[in-house]
């Protein structure tokens, strides 16, 4: 054991740093969060456990159950929405026919830059329904004025704009730098061989993605898992767009219940593990 550590020391040495730093603010913060799930905590005084009443409380809490739904709606939108407009706005960019493609680069990632708290309150005027641009462009064309924020039926539709407005350009220059790194050796074989633009893309650009995809759906999986700022800053009626993350933070800061709190992070942890460890199996199916 000693010689091995007199071998391998400086290697471990360089990645010390990052267990030291998972050590603090990961595991430590991951197995205080379910003991705090056991317990009756207001976030001051000792902590009185209790169980698993708190988990007891969640399969009644029709509040939970809302927000559980309005997040899987984001995550499935999100999902959908952002990785294909993502590969075909990269597509685009990466287009010999688009003249100024680094223009249109910066333009496009501009979105991702600006601050949430902002583009909230912006697209709070625009779905304003009074006032809002949307509604006068719908009144404009002959139609009636929505209460995009008003509504439990349309309450939803501000929040996927917004978190796909936001998130695209980010995922577009990942999968920008995945369609550069592809040879063009195959593509002008392809061309030999008489395929199109639409087959080479089909047939070459998207199955050498699939391991960019395949980081861009991870990761897209916990961003909307995890959502905030777009249902805090454009609330609907109830909890007709709350996601969960918001559920969980206004049980623990508005209500100061820590422990029912931390019981929706275990449960928010174990979905985010589970749909990961789904990706994986599938991707690894795949490449099979």
């Amino acid at each position: 054991m000693l010689k091995t550590w007199n071998k391998y020391k400086a290697p471990y040495l360089f990645i010390l740093p990052f267990f030291i730093l998972f050590l603090v603010f990961q595991l430590i913060p991951i197995v205080w969060t379910f003991y705090i799930s056991l317990t009756n905590w207001k976030g001051i005084g000792t902590p009185e456990f209790a169980g698993f009443g708190n988990y007891k409380k969640l399969l009644i809490d029709n509040m939970f159950w809302d927000a559980l739904g309005n997040t899987v709606v984001y995550w499935i939108t999100g999902l959908v929405f952002i990785l294909v407009l993502s590969v075909f706005i990269a597509s685009l960019l990466n287009s010999r026919r688009l003249k100024g493609r680094a223009v249109f680069r910066t333009i496009t990632f501009l979105p991702n830059i600006c601050a949430a708290i902002a583009m909230g309150l912006i697209f709070r005027m625009l779905f304003d329904e009074n006032a809002g641009l949307f509604n006068e462009l719908l009144t404009s064309l002959g139609l009636g004025k929505v209460p995009w924020l008003t509504s439990t039926r349309y309450s939803k539709i501000p929040v996927i704009l917004l978190n796909v407005w936001r998130n695209t350009p980010w995922f577009t220059m990942i999968v920008l730098s995945g369609i550069l790194s592809i040879s063009k050796d195959y593509y002008e074989a392809a061309t030999v061989d008489g395929a199109n633009t639409r087959k080479q893309f089909f047939y070459i650009t998207l199955p050498s993605l699939g391991n960019i995809l395949f980081f861009c759906s991870i990761t897209l999986t916990v961003d909307s898992w995890k959502l905030f700022n777009e249902s805090y800053i454009l609330p609907g009626p109830g909890t007709s767009n709350t996601s969960l993350f918001q559920y969980m933070y206004e049980s623990g800061f508005n209500i100061f219940n820590m422990g029912y709190a931390s019981a929706i992070g275990v449960i928010l942890i174990f979905i985010l593990a589970v749909l990961s460890v789904i990706q994986m199996i599938v991707r690894k199916k795949q490449e099979e």
